[in-house]
């Protein structure tokens, strides 16, 4: 039997509706946006001068772990300074000719923002030194003996780049930002604010207490706790009647296997396999990865930051060791071993 046409109506507009909520959660400008007061503050100074003398900003460079808000900041500079923001990301731009087709259709005092700007090859980033510097490229025309390079000027645009890997972006490139921010995690009151603004948005009826219960467990990250407030508004709408207290936030999380300290089940299974199999540590990367059935580098990059940022895990040269604190967690006594201490609650 024929599916009803309207189904896909509704199916669009359905997604138009999410993606309006999506835009709506980002905060419009600095005044809305909570949290890393340092990173705003520095960018509010930039904004001012730039205003204050009509011209473009500079190049700003924001690093930090994924979920803190690089893309929202680098919206709100559009804003703020009321120039159109230019969105790509570094693994788009393949060739050189991508960059440069991107860089002439700027216009003057125009924001280009590229999120994982590290994942960028090195031809193509080489363009950039130039267009960064002198606001030109020289791109070469023909092949063999016919060809030539040609000299394109370029707009006075802003770079804004973000990373959640600093360390993969070269001398060369970093030194070419003027601001270089680093966004940290945030703390649980400041989530609680964010958590508050998107219900309101989101249309979630908080009772008491709900918003803390979600903000202690979205691991210090705005887009988790987003993410996780969804799901607490579908979970209180079917077995709360709609309110989402502290202790329906409690119940919808543990149905995603979320505990009170935030952590999920693959890391219970990354601390219980440290202590059980490998008896605390130091193990390699590697192996517990096989341990637990997951690809290293997922471990390294999704689980381990907030592990260690807690005082679950530490990383030592020998590869990765159990805290007391992690111990205590999986209910395992340590065992003994003299003269050895391997991380302070």
């Amino acid at each position: 039997m024929a599916r009803p046409a309207s189904d896909g109506g509704a199916r669009d507009s359905l997604g138009r509706r999410d993606s309006a909520l999506d835009a709506a959660l980002r905060p419009p400008t600095f005044a809305d946006f909570a949290g890393q007061r340092r990173t705003v503050e520095r960018l509010r100074v930039m904004v001012g001068a730039a205003r204050r003398e009509s011209r473009a900003l500079d190049h700003i460079l924001l690093h930090g772990p994924p979920g803190l808000g690089k893309t929202s900041l680098a919206l709100i500079l559009g804003t703020e300074m009321g120039k159109p923001v230019r969105v790509t990301s570094g693994p788009v731009l393949e060739k050189a000719a991508d960059l440069a087709g991107l860089l002439t259709s700027l216009q003057d005092g125009e924001i280009l923002f590229v999120d994982e700007i590290h994942r960028i090859p090195k031809v193509v980033e080489e363009f950039l030194y130039s267009a960064m510097e002198d606001f030109r490229i020289d791109i070469l025309i023909d092949q063999g003996p016919n060809a030539r390079s040609v000299r394109l000027d370029l707009p006075r645009f802003t770079l804004v780049g973000a990373t959640t890997r600093t360390g993969l972006l070269t001398a060369p490139l970093r030194s070419r930002f003027t601001l270089q921010s680093r966004l940290d995690h945030y703390s649980r009151e400041e989530l609680g604010g964010i958590v508050r603004r998107a219900a309101d948005l989101l249309g979630v009826r908080l009772g008491e207490g709900g918003a803390e219960a979600v903000a202690a467990r979205c691991r210090g990250t705005p887009r988790v706790a987003n993410n996780l407030l969804r799901f607490v508004r579908d979970y209180a709408l079917e077995r709360a009647a709609g309110v989402a207290d502290a202790a329906t936030v409690a119940a919808a999380l543990e149905l995603l296997e979320i505990d009170r300290h935030g952590l999920d089940e693959m890391d219970h299974r990354l601390l219980r396999a440290l202590a059980e199999k490998h008896r605390g540590g130091p193990v390699g990367l590697g192996t517990l990865g096989m341990a637990v059935g997951e690809d290293p580098q997922t471990l390294e990059e999704v689980h381990e930051p907030f592990l260690i940022q807690e005082g679950y895990l530490a990383r030592t040269p020998q590869g990765r060791v159990l805290t007391d604190r992690g111990w205590t967690l999986v209910g395992i006594a340590p065992p003994e071993r003299p003269g050895e201490l391997f991380g302070a609650s």
